[in-house]
């Protein structure tokens, strides 16, 4: 671009020039001439300062891709900090759990135990928006349920989860896990 102002800007001052020889001794051309000159060199100077900004611009740019690629990196890298640290407590007492049963062979305080930890468990999740998905007796939904069977209930409706085999999990709305049920077919008919 500005190897065509330049082109341009020379072509205007031979054309001037040559005009000067036609007309010779004139003064207003020689003070056009120097005019577009000094023009010429503003606009040089000009262009010069815009690239070099632009320079310093992908410069910056680059910089702050950088920066967020690095920033990005360790957002990911401790993102499950504070999880990990409401899960510790959990693993702590299911190990006094099991040092506490292995030394008194109580094992109903081992079933105590584990039944308390679990509870804090599922705190520790319901604090990080994991909950789990209700599903017996609820009608079978395929967006939160997998139906892994079907049997004859006669003691539900058609398509009412009678029974779960693995449950389900709900982060903030989102199913990160599907309940694997068996759904009831409904009441035999009379014919059979």
């Amino acid at each position: 671009m500005e190897e065509v102002e330049n082109a341009q800007a020379e072509a205007e001052i031979k054309q001037v020039e040559a005009e000067v020889k036609e007309k010779e001794g004139k003064p207003d051309l020689q003070d056009e001439i120097k005019k577009l000159k000094e023009s010429l060199s503003l606009k040089e100077a000009e262009a010069k300062e815009n690239y070099e900004r632009f320079l310093r611009t992908c410069a910056e740019f680059e910089n702050f891709k950088k920066r967020a690629a690095r920033e990005k990196d360790e957002f990911f890298k401790f993102a499950q900090e504070g999880m990990i640290r409401e899960l510790l407590p959990v693993l702590d007492n299911l190990e006094r759990a099991v040092e506490h049963s292995k030394a008194t062979q109580d094992f109903n305080g081992l079933v105590e135990g584990v039944d308390m930890t679990l509870k804090q468990f599922l705190q520790c999740l319901d604090k990080f928006g994991v909950t789990p998905i209700k599903a017996i007796g609820e009608r079978f939904d395929p967006t939160r349920h997998e139906a892994i069977m079907q049997v004859e209930e006669g003691d539900y409706d058609a398509d009412t989860v009678v029974s779960e085999h693995q449950k389900g999990y709900i982060l903030n709305d989102r199913l990160i896990r599907p309940c694997l049920v068996t759904v009831a077919k409904g009441q035999k008919k009379l014919e059979e």
